[in-house]
């Protein structure tokens, strides 16, 4: 019966590999893109005819999938495991044949579209070198002038310009000819070919660059020509103008102006000239570069300019002649004129020189300048005096030149101006010189009666600081004195000046009078030295009390700043929080405020070294220290509660999250016993409803739990932390209800035999009867199991009772090592008192280690766990904090306060670290399963028709396509 099927099925299986070996058998044979052009082509047809075999293949291997499915409908077990081994080979067969015919068909279209690609390219290239070289062919031709040379030169440049624009061209058909002579060997593409186009190019290249080096060299001789005659133009129009002026001007001007000028066109003249036959030889140059009618142009030009130049030569010999004649007329009679003229002007110089000295001066500041000034008009007196001579010898040759025609009318004026100058300087200066020496009189006994006047208010000033203490009057008394010393010195300078000058007060006085003014000097110069003598004592007396002054303001003010900044800083920590991150984070603030109080009394320390004998200063101390220690205090106060209130706060967290994850397991528990059908596991479903019925009571105990832990929060947080704690609280007794009821709900609806007599805490099975452990007289609840429950409620009680007195005994212990922490010892009895007082707490630790102990032992209640672990946590930490501080108890504990210490951090970071632990699992799955996905691509790779084309991958340049696609 099976025979016929298994002949059809093994006969198409040999036609399919037949078919498909025959396939590969003549892709084998044209999978080469070597040689001619014809042979690819024939390559070619031959694989599009294999591309058109692909549906008969594709119908073979529907027939050995029909055929097996026949088959395999009518066979053992054991014997399609061969057919569908079978199966399989031939479909990879199948498979590796379809791809075959793709890729092979592919490459060879691919390098028949890349060669018609270049050999389009490469005759595109051939005749542009054939239009190159018929347009660079013929010879440069002659222009006409310089504007069509420079069009010839632009135009070159452009083929320059075309011709290194193609060398891109040209390398990008170099390389697509390697590429192709890579993949097919012809000869046409080979490195012969390649060269030749190269050298064709590079002689294309050289061709143009020498036409436009050869025009750019005649553009510019050309250039060069015509900037040369402008220049030589513009320079002729210039000399031209210069002369017509020259000529217009000389009956205005002096003569010799004139003569100048006129040597100086002469010599531009000659140098023009030699201008002139430079731009003769350099025309001959420009000429052979140059059609016949533009050179004819220029020599006509040339010749312009050389008839113009000889005009202008002829001009200026002729007003040269003329020029000569009228200077020696006049010579004679401007040499004594301009004799007299700087005569006069040297003497009026002098004049003026003598009463800008007189007038310069500002007005004397100081003693020195006044002497100065009187020194100086008693010279210009002298000077004045010897120039009387200079005088009358100015009057003699003015009267010399009345003897010549010329108008002498301007040289007299000159002369009697002078001579009334210095009459009138003269007259000045004696006048100036007497009212300085009567100033300076004055000068010189000044220093005297100023002294006199300052001498009763100096000793006043030193009588009255004798005795003076007051700060704030010791800042005025201090300036005044300062102001008294520097007045003192003052008039120690200008007696001291006096005395050295004994030979201008002889001079100015007289010598009678100048030595009876010495010894009244001598006398007053010992009487300021006393008073000098007494200020500087007085003032070192008062620099040292404003010394201590300051010091003491400059430390003591900033630290009552800074304490001021930290109580408004602890202040606005008093107002509860909303949440948990609102209370750490205050926590944190407390921290660095608790760093900041460390960093003040150190600065306090250090202030109060300023403090001596100043009953103001210590006062202000004492308070600063007093505020300091009740914001202390304050501080350690905040922080601790702070703290409890975190601890409260994650503990409460803690148990609720608890709880709302087993609520949400159990729903989702009961949902799928609802969805569930069949008689199979119905006993089991009803075994785990009794089950969870069962935990209902230590669930409810644990939310009591949750409750009162949420009452702790509640009292502090905020209004609004409170209403979302209310909140989350209702929501967790409202699920608890609902899911009580819709356990009892599916229990009754699967047995619908069972009764449910109360609502209690405790709800226990017995049967198919549900009751509850605290209905009252109930005849369907055995003894024993009330017993039972009973006795779990008495051991939940009792160890909710253990938790609460070891919190309390640990807490009274703690407070108690707090306070001894915080007490600053002065001496080594207080060390030893404190050391006594650790040593009694240490004594205690067995105690508390054996509640601890009773407490783990009857660790029985669900959700209680959580609670447990935060006090062993603080049960290791307060055993730690004690064995620091009894090991840290030395005499260095006298500089260092136990006070100033920082804090533990909290106790949060071990329930994270618990947290974390219990993730890792989760999270390294999350990464392997990441991993994979990363990898599937790979697995991919090998079976994607699109990756294994060998040119898809190419990072090279190719040409563009832009027909249909080649498969």
């Amino acid at each position: 019966m099976t025979q016929q099927p298994q002949d059809e099925f093994d006969t198409s299986v040999e036609n399919a590999e037949a078919w498909m070996k025959a396939i590969q058998e003549r892709l084998r044979i044209n999978d080469n893109t070597k040689g001619p052009r014809s042979a690819l082509e024939a390559r070619l047809r031959e694989t599009e005819k294999i591309c058109a075999l692909e549906p008969e293949g594709r119908l073979k291997m529907d027939l050995v999938l029909m055929k097996a499915d026949a088959l395999l409908r009518c066979i053992s077990e054991e014997e399609k495991h061969e057919i569908l081994s079978k199966l399989k080979d031939i479909k990879a067969m199948w498979e590796e044949t379809a791809i075959y015919i793709t890729h092979c068909h592919s490459r060879i279209e691919w390098v028949w579209l890349h060669w018609s690609e270049y050999l389009k390219a490469q005759d595109e290239f051939y005749a542009w070198i054939h239009n190159m070289k018929v347009t660079l062919e013929p010879d440069i031709e002659l222009q006409l002038g310089l504007k069509e040379k420079q069009w010839q030169l632009s135009h070159s440049q452009v083929l320059l310009n075309d011709v290194l624009n193609q060398s891109v061209l040209l390398e990008r058909l170099l390389e697509e000819a390697a590429s192709l002579f890579n993949r097919i060997g012809d000869p046409s593409v080979d490195e012969d070919v390649q060269k030749k186009m190269k050298v064709e190019y590079e002689e294309i290249k050289a061709e143009a660059q020498c036409r436009v080096k050869l025009l750019e060299k005649i553009t510019k001789e050309h250039e060069q020509y015509k900037t040369n005659v402008n220049q030589f133009q513009s320079w002729l129009n210039g000399v031209t103008e210069r002369l017509n002026c020259c000529v217009g001007e000389t009956t205005k001007s002096p003569a010799d102006n004139g003569l100048k000028t006129l040597q100086n066109i002469a010599k531009d003249v000659k140098h023009g000239e030699k201008k002139l036959k430079c731009l003769e030889v350099q025309s001959t140059g420009v000429i052979q570069n140059t059609s016949p009618l533009g050179a004819g142009k220029m020599k006509d030009e040339l010749e312009e300019l050389r008839k113009a130049l000889e005009k202008l030569k002829l001009i200026c010999g002729e007003e040269e002649e003329r020029m000569h004649k009228i200077l020696k007329s006049e010579s004679a009679y401007q040499s004594q004129a301009r004799q007299l003229e700087a005569e006069v002007q040297e003497f009026r110089k002098m004049l003026q020189r003598l009463e800008d000295d007189l007038e310069s001066g500002e007005k004397p500041k100081s003693e020195e300048d006044l002497v100065a000034l009187w020194r100086k008009y008693i010279a210009t007196r002298a000077v004045l005096a010897a120039e009387e001579s200079k005088v009358d010898r100015l009057k003699v040759q003015l009267k010399e030149l009345f003897r010549f025609s010329q108008n002498v009318q301007p040289l007299s004026d000159g002369v009697v101006t002078a001579i009334r100058e210095y009459q009138r300087i003269k007259g000045k200066t004696f006048k100036m010189s007497t009212g300085t020496e009567t100033e300076l009189r004055q000068s010189f006994q000044n220093p005297l009666r100023e002294f006199q006047l300052w001498k009763p208010s100096a000793q006043r000033l030193v009588d009255s600081t004798a005795s003076v203490a007051d700060p704030s009057l010791t800042h005025a008394f201090l300036l005044q004195i300062e102001a008294c010393l520097a007045q003192s010195s003052q008039f120690k300078e200008q007696l001291m000046m006096l005395q050295l000058k004994k030979d201008l007060l002889s001079s100015i006085f007289g010598e009678e009078r100048a030595k009876s003014l010495l010894v009244e000097v001598t006398d007053t110069a010992k009487e300021r030295e006393i008073l000098h003598k007494s200020l500087l004592q007085r003032r070192s007396r008062l620099q040292s009390l404003v010394t201590q002054h300051k010091d003491f303001d400059a430390g003591f003010v900033p630290l009552q700043k800074k304490l001021s900044a930290i109580r408004a800083k602890v202040d606005l920590e008093n107002e509860p929080q909303p949440d948990l991150l609102g209370k750490e984070t205050r926590l944190q603030r407390l921290q660095m405020i608790q760093e900041e109080l460390a960093e003040f009394i150190v600065q306090m320390e250090e202030l109060e070294n300023l403090v001596q004998s100043n009953p103001t200063h210590r006062q202000k101390m004492n308070q600063l220290s007093s505020d300091y220690q009740t914001l202390k205090r304050s501080l350690e106060i905040i922080l601790a509660r702070t703290e409890k209130h975190i601890r409260e706060h994650w503990a409460f967290n803690n148990k609720l999250s608890d709880l709302q994850r087993w609520i949400t397991m159990t729903e989702q528990k009961l949902e799928s016993y609802q969805d569930a059908s069949g008689e199979r596991n119905m006993e089991s479903r009803v075994a785990d409803l009794e089950g969870l019925l069962a935990e209902f009571p230590g669930k409810e105990i644990q939310l009591h739990l949750v409750g009162a832990h949420g009452q702790l929060v509640i009292e502090s947080s905020s209004p609004e932390g409170a209403a979302h704690v209310h909140t989350e609280m209702n929501q967790l007794t409202e699920s608890l209800r609902s899911l009580k009821k819709m356990t009892i709900s599916l229990l009754s609806s699967i047995q619908p035999n069972t009764t449910v007599v109360g609502t209690g805490k405790n709800i226990t099975v017995v049967g198919n009867t549900l009751t509850t452990g605290l209905a009252f007289g109930s005849s369907e609840v055995t003894l024993k199991h009330s017993q039972v429950n009973v006795s779990k409620e008495e051991e939940n009680s009792h160890l909710l009772k253990l938790m609460k007195d070891f919190e309390q005994w640990l807490h009274v212990e703690n407070d108690k090592l707090s306070k001894i922490l915080v007490t600053k010892p002065s001496s080594f009895e207080e060390v030893k008192a404190i050391h006594s007082k650790l040593k009694e707490l240490q004594s205690r630790v067995p105690e508390g280690q054996c509640l601890f102990e009773d407490l783990r032992s009857l660790q029985t209640v669900d959700g209680t766990s959580e609670d447990v672990e935060d006090l062993r946590y603080q049960w290791m930490l307060y055993k730690s904090k004690l064995k620091d501080s009894s090991s840290s108890l030395t005499p260095r504990s006298l500089e260092e306060p136990d006070g100033f210490r920082k804090r533990r951090p909290g106790g949060t970071c071990p329930f994270l670290h618990r947290v974390c632990w219990a993730a890792l699992p989760l999270q390294i799955l999350l990464l392997f399963l990441l991993l994979l996905a990363f990898l599937l691509p790979l697995v991919e790779e090998t079976h994607s028709c699109k990756l294994a084309n060998n040119f898809a991958r190419s990072f090279n340049l190719m040409l563009r396509y832009e027909g249909p696609p080649p498969t």
